[in-house]
């Protein structure tokens, strides 16, 4: 388990720029595996094991450490203790409209920040549906801060209606000044907040001083420049430089995903790359090009009419007769290599995910703060698990205590 912030964030930053070449690039890029040591496992290995594998990251680290031996290092020093389950019991009328695997989640998160005595401040809020559950529990007043003033309003009513001391602040993180909103006497929390949201979030609740600070960080690219700009004095020296592509991988696992959603995702990956094999083609470029995001719809319609909408983005005049299933066909093929590389790929997304995790705790403890990492519930509920707690260190000035955290403690509760 991790003990030392800084050191573990060196080492895994050397392990990981040792072996950039299996994790930062593009698949897509690829015609064929680019790494010839690995050419003969990925051949061999079938596509019901290379999903039972890309389902398990312990096994698919051990199963590629033979060929890439940083992987156990990096297994090793990346194991973060899961907290024992601290639930809070609810009441129907509270979990009521609280979809799947998200009341469990925000019970767990609610149990590791054990809060009863701090007024907390709820960031990104939507409806307030984790501020509920700590008032519910026991916190004195919740100050909820959210963009969409619909969901305010929704939240507000509950609020009233459920006689929980809650108040919400319509508010554009991004942009309006927030620092009124944060107090030293506070604890402030955020569960997946995206991006630069959760980290506005840090940088002001560490300017104000709160006297703790909680957060489950999710999508580290958005809202974010292209290339990663480090947090803390640590992460700025480091030898590793990420992009939004970069970042992304530490989001690709869908351990919560339905079947249908991975049946679409596969079916939409297809049809890109044999669109992209008929615009290479046409305009005898060699280098993938990607197409925009679009609606997921389109992928239940036919692939001639996807081609259609992909060319008209990328103003490409396509032949008026073109043989689909040709190019599907060669696709499957291409995408068999793409989904190995992926495997390859995945085997450090938790690696690059803690790298990013690990520069916030460093940027919270160069504030000032003592900071602890855990997982605040098992991955099956949602694989952004990661909680970082922070309690504002204690300073001795001649025999008194002088604290700007907990009285009885320098580390958080939970």
């Amino acid at each position: 388990m991790i003990s030392n912030f800084a050191a573990t964030f060196r080492t895994l930053d050397q392990l990981l720029f040792e072996t950039r070449q299996y994790w930062q690039l593009l698949a897509f890029d690829h015609l064929s595996t680019p790494w010839p040591e690995l050419d003969a496992y990925l051949t061999e290995l079938s596509d019901l094991n290379l999903s039972a594998l890309d389902m398990d990251q312990s096994a698919l680290q051990q199963a590629l450490a033979n060929y890439v031996p940083q992987l156990s290092e990096i297994a090793k020093i990346i194991a973060v203790e899961t907290l024992a389950p601290n639930r809070p019991e609810l009441p129907f009328w509270l979990s009521n409209g609280i979809k799947g695997r998200k009341v469990s989640q925000l019970q767990d998160f609610v149990g590791a920040l054990n809060e009863r005595r701090l007024p907390v401040l709820e960031w990104c809020a939507g409806k307030g549906h984790l501020g509920r559950i700590l008032a519910f529990t026991g916190v004195p007043h919740v100050d909820s801060v959210e963009l969409q003033a619909h969901l305010c309003t929704q939240g507000e009513r509950s609020a009233r209606q459920q006689d929980l001391a809650m108040t919400f602040h319509c508010a554009d993180v991004l942009q309006d000044s927030v620092a009124q909103y944060f107090k030293p006497q506070q604890h402030a929390v955020a569960l997946h907040a995206c991006g630069k949201l959760h980290q506005n979030f840090m940088t002001e609740a560490a300017n104000a001083g709160c006297e703790k600070i909680s957060l489950s960080p999710c999508c580290y690219h958005l809202f974010t420049p292209s290339q990663y700009e480090p947090m803390s004095v640590t992460a700025k020296q480091s030898k590793v430089t990420l992009t939004h592509n970069d970042m992304k991988l530490a989001l690709q696992e869908t351990v919560t995903a339905p079947s249908r959603v991975a049946k679409v995702r596969k079916k939409e990956v297809l049809w890109r790359l044999a669109f992209d094999a008929i615009r290479r083609e046409i305009t005898g470029s060699d280098k993938y090009i990607s197409v925009p995001s679009v609606n997921k719809a389109i992928f239940s319609g036919e692939f001639k009419e996807f081609c259609t909408w992909a060319a008209e983005q990328k103003n490409i005049v396509l032949p008026t007769q073109i043989n689909y299933e040709m190019y599907l066909e060669s696709a499957r093929k291409r995408q068999q290599i793409t989904e190995r590389i992926e495997l390859v790929r995945h085997a450090f997304r938790r690696a690059i995910e803690m790298w990013l995790v690990l520069d916030r705790a460093l940027y919270l403890q160069e504030a000032g703060y003592d900071v602890a990492l855990k997982q605040f519930c098992e991955k099956s509920l949602t694989p952004r698990n990661l909680l970082i707690q922070a309690a504002k260190q204690q300073h001795i000035v001649g025999e008194e205590h002088v604290s700007t955290g907990e009285e009885s403690s320098s580390t958080p509760s939970g």
